[in-house]
């Protein structure tokens, strides 16, 4: 029994699929399902030839084990309506203003800091980004302080009260504008 036409009526099958899931055929921009990828088409059965092969045997006369894969790219994801693009980091302080922010962190918890001043600034200027994002949001603003801000004493963050305290050095400190 040849199952070779059968193959090829399979890939073609697979690669009609996966061009209509990456189209997005009658799916809304905004639905769920949009934003996530398209489902990976299966690959065609082992006697299957590649598209572009010729001929249906190999050079010794029998059919080898030749993959056709079907890469179907998926359209950027649709961004919920009523969400923000990723604000930009403010710029980092010159050494006065970073020693500032440091000594204000240190007074909060010296583990804060932890040796690592570079590493509290970068922290900090993440912080002013989720500030600018979700202004007036005070209990969204801590709890991504609490967990952007660790150190080895403290894996699981500092606590709320502590938490709050940095996000307010941090936005005295780093980003007053925001």
């Amino acid at each position: 029994m040849n199952l070779r036409p059968t193959a090829g009526l399979l890939a073609s099958c697979a690669l009609a699929v996966a061009t209509l899931t990456a189209c997005g055929a009658h799916e809304p921009a905004t639905s769920p399902t949009a934003a996530a990828p398209p489902p990976a088409a299966a690959s065609s059965p082992a006697d299957a030839r590649p598209p572009g092969a010729a001929g249906t045997a190999d050079t010794a006369g029998t059919a080898g084990p030749a993959r056709a894969t079907v890469t179907a790219t998926a359209p950027a994801p649709a961004r919920p309506a009523g969400t923000r693009a990723a604000a930009p980091l403010p710029p980092r302080p010159d050494a006065h203003g970073e020693a500032a922010y440091v000594r204000a962190l240190t007074a909060i918890d010296p583990d804060i800091v932890h040796d690592d001043e570079d590493g509290a600034v970068d922290r900090g200027r993440a912080q002013c980004r989720t500030i600018q994002a979700f202004p007036g949001d005070t209990d969204r603003q801590v709890a991504e302080a609490e967990r952007r801000f660790t150190s080895p004493g403290h894996p699981e963050g500092f606590g709320r009260a502590k938490a709050a305290r940095i996000v307010d050095a941090v936005h005295t400190q780093l980003c007053p504008a925001f």
